[in-house]
């Protein structure tokens, strides 16, 4: 691991302020948690900080290696809102070459339900 690189991923200054956590980060997987606030909610009253903290997910575990990589596209799926009063995003690799890598990252409420998945492509920057 470079802790450079995962220096700069935890000290995410947004991440930080939506109040995303990482449990555990280790190349490939990486776990983030977030208390759900008031503050996360949108006009509809519908947790709007889901896609951050799963962006955040595959920054943990797709920069833990050493090799500064950077989302190029990024697919969610909406499953369900989410209910309870905490976020868990879990990143898990599928697939990493020279240039390229994909993850796939889910997204649990406090239920464990299942609530968003997201798929994103990085490019691998030497």
């Amino acid at each position: 691991m470079d802790s450079n690189i995962m220096h700069t991923v935890c000290n995410d200054r947004f991440a930080k302020y939506i109040g995303a956590e990482i449990v555990k980060a280790e190349p490939g997987y990486a776990v983030v948690e977030m208390e759900i606030t008031d503050n996360h909610m949108n006009g509809l009253n519908i947790v709007q900080a889901i896609f951050t903290l799963a962006d955040f997910a595959f920054a943990a575990a797709s920069n833990n290696n050493g090799i500064v990589t950077v989302g190029v596209n990024a697919n969610i799926s909406y499953l369900k809102s989410p209910e309870g009063s905490r976020l868990t995003a879990v990143a898990r690799e599928l697939k990493a070459g020279r240039k390229i890598c994909h993850y796939d990252v889910e997204v649990n409420d406090g239920n464990a339900d299942l609530v968003a998945k997201v798929h994103f492509t990085g490019y691998r920057k030497k």
